[in-house]
């Protein structure tokens, strides 16, 4: 198994840290924040926020949907062990129907970085939006692939997600949210039409039914 080092980064990554470490040099204190699960019909959306140690690197390091799961579980455990600060928060199915899935996706991110231990001088928010966002903040577009503590920040949110909805699975086993984690596939909208909706469907997402 590769092994984290200090002292290099592999080709494939090597634009991760470089961009991080240009963003400290400017700002101090930087951490990543992103988000998983704003396309589900069910269960919380997750944001995570991580800053990584000056020199920290991993090979396997990138954008979580990039990363096979075995990895992700591997990485999930060595960035809560070793990062400066990290958190996770997130936003419920009844939040993201009040507020609607951009406004619960804010929420979320900001309750991450408020959990942080750590008060960063500035936030790298994956994507083009920082609506409400309250710490100092860039966002960056398809940031997973750009900086390294929002890739980080990423595998936390990811792996956050896939272990709640496993869990929510032994809750509601109808509908084998094991299987799609609350995404729309085919065979989700099937348990939906035989069951109907579960408590931690998001009502507003269920309109095509």
């Amino acid at each position: 198994m590769p092994r984290r080092t200090t002292t290099g980064t592999t080709n494939s990554n090597e634009a991760l840290y470089a961009f991080d470490t240009a963003k400290r040099a400017e700002h101090g204190t930087v951490c990543g924040v992103d988000e998983a699960g704003a396309g589900p019909l069910a269960g919380r959306v997750y944001a995570g926020a991580v800053i990584l140690p000056k020199g920290w690197t991993h090979p396997w390091l990138g954008d979580s949907k990039k990363v096979t799961e075995k990895r992700r579980e591997v990485l999930y455990d060595l960035i809560r062990d070793e990062a400066v600060a990290w958190s996770i928060a997130w936003a419920e199915a009844e939040e993201i129907d009040a507020l609607n899935i951009l406004n619960a996706r804010m929420l979320a991110m900001q309750r991450a970085m408020d959990g942080l231990s750590v008060s960063p001088d500035l936030a790298l928010i994956d994507g083009n939006r920082s609506n409400g966002i309250t710490t100092p903040n860039e966002t960056v577009v398809k940031g997973d692939g750009k900086s390294a503590s929002i890739a980080a920040a990423s595998i936390l949110a990811k792996v956050a997600r896939d272990h709640y909805m496993i869990e929510m699975a032994e809750r509601y086993p109808q509908y084998a949210f094991e299987k799609h984690k609350g995404y729309p596939t085919k065979l989700h909208y099937e348990r939906l039409r035989e069951y109907g909706p579960c408590p931690i469907h998001r009502k507003t997402f269920l309109k095509k039914l």
